[in-house]
């Protein structure tokens, strides 16, 4: 019971001094809102991985055209990339399922009768569809006569579709892309807006042929994909065929490579290393927040005890023992960092459900802030309440009186 009323005494002088009370708990809410928005980005920037990782294919690996450590997409000045390199890739690297070159365009204007858009283009091989698990909901996909033959035809994604038909069938209907009059044999399945925001579905898929030959002119492709049968060997058949192109495109030290190799490793390390600055910065901001919080608070702590000698002195003489004393001045402490744990999370949760909707920034709520959050705001309360309350306690009744 003389604990409570020792206790109660505290909160009963935080209330008589509520700006002094919101000054305290202000580093507190900052850092401790801070801390919540680190963790909620964490976790999603780690399921935005994953979403990376499985959208690129567990056990794809992408040879792209152009040297760095970029992401796609290739570099279009790159010409060293063929289709002879993909067929080297069967003949000499074991355990690979599917491999599959593909000449890419980013920015082609379609028209259908009076309609335009621009559209990205794929001139691809029949494997495509399963190398990238991405079949047609209508019509029929790209056969290897359609290679062999130059055909003229194409698959439109969802979005092409709704720009240049409409709510028209277009099977069978045509369209003309860079002034090459094509035929709509089927339609892709719906995937919807990628991880940077693009659309997906803005793309259409002409046979490989007749992409480099008819509508881009090249003789070039802009990557191979290639999906392993043996997941555990990706890294040494990752290796393997870097050997591989370095011979072919005559590669030697300390000469830079002309190609990329993209794994899921890679994505995942891009995408945790991106985020991880950015992760950085915030702890850097939460940190610090909570050790100006505590600083301030523990001053103003000591400012208070100055002011209330009288106070102290009074309640000394009537009764209350040093433990008294340092126990309502550590209660006050642990009492504004408490209360601005529960504002500062409140906040941190609303700072959580609006990021994303106003930045490309995403953020995922979980308990873990919550409770690391309460264990920051204890040690703050603390720590830094403990020298405010050991100085009110030492004073000694007669000279806090005079």
């Amino acid at each position: 019971m003389r604990l409570l009323r020792t206790a109660g005494e505290g909160f009963y002088s935080l209330g008589r001094n509520k700006l002094r009370t919101f000054l305290m708990m202000a580093g507190t809410v900052v850092g401790v809102a801070a801390l919540v928005v680190i963790m909620a980005i964490g976790r999603a920037t780690e399921r935005r991985v994953m979403n990376r990782v499985r959208n690129f294919g567990p056990r794809a690996i992408m040879l792209i055209a152009g040297g760095g450590r970029d992401l796609p997409p290739p570099d279009m000045t790159v010409t060293t990339l063929t289709l002879d390199d993909a067929e080297a890739i069967r003949e000499n690297i074991d355990g690979l399922e599917v491999v599959t070159p593909q000449a890419w365009s980013f920015a082609m204007d379609l028209r259908h009768e009076g309609n335009q858009t621009r559209s990205t283009v794929w001139g691809v091989e029949p494997e495509w569809h399963d190398a990238w698990q991405w079949q047609v909901a209508e019509g029929e996909g790209i056969t290897a006569e359609d290679v062999a033959t130059m055909a003229r035809v194409c698959i439109i994604g969802t979005a092409v579709q709704r720009d240049l038909f409409g709510g028209e069938d277009p099977i069978g209907k045509e369209l003309y892309c860079n002034k090459v009059r094509l035929t709509v044999k089927g339609v892709l399945e719906h995937r919807g807006a990628g991880a940077g925001g693009g659309e997906f579905d803005n793309r259409i898929v002409v046979p490989a042929t007749t992409a480099m030959r008819r509508v881009m002119n090249v003789d070039h492709v802009g990557a191979i994909r290639i999906i392993t049968s043996t997941p555990d060997r990706m890294a040494e058949q990752t290796e393997e065929i870097r050997h591989l192109m370095r011979e072919r495109h005559r590669i030697t030290p300390p000469d830079e490579e002309d190609f990329r190799l993209i794994t899921p490793l890679v994505i995942a390390e891009m995408v945790r290393g991106t985020a991880g600055t950015l992760r950085m910065l915030l702890v850097a901001l939460a940190g610090l927040s909570l050790l100006v919080g505590g600083v301030v608070l523990m001053n103003i702590l000591l400012i208070s005890v100055a002011e209330r000698t009288a106070e102290i002195g009074l309640r000394r003489a009537v009764g209350a023992t040093r433990g008294d004393i340092f126990t309502q001045f550590l209660t006050e402490s642990l009492a504004v960092t408490l209360l601005g744990m529960v504002v500062g999370s409140l906040l941190g949760y609303g700072i959580v459900v609006l990021l994303p909707r106003f930045t490309a920034i995403g953020a995922v709520m979980s308990w873990e802030p919550l409770a690391l959050a309460l264990v920051f705001a204890l040690l703050v309360g603390t720590f830094f309440g403990v020298q405010p309350a050991r100085r009110a306690a030492r004073l000694r009744p007669v000279e806090a009186l005079r």
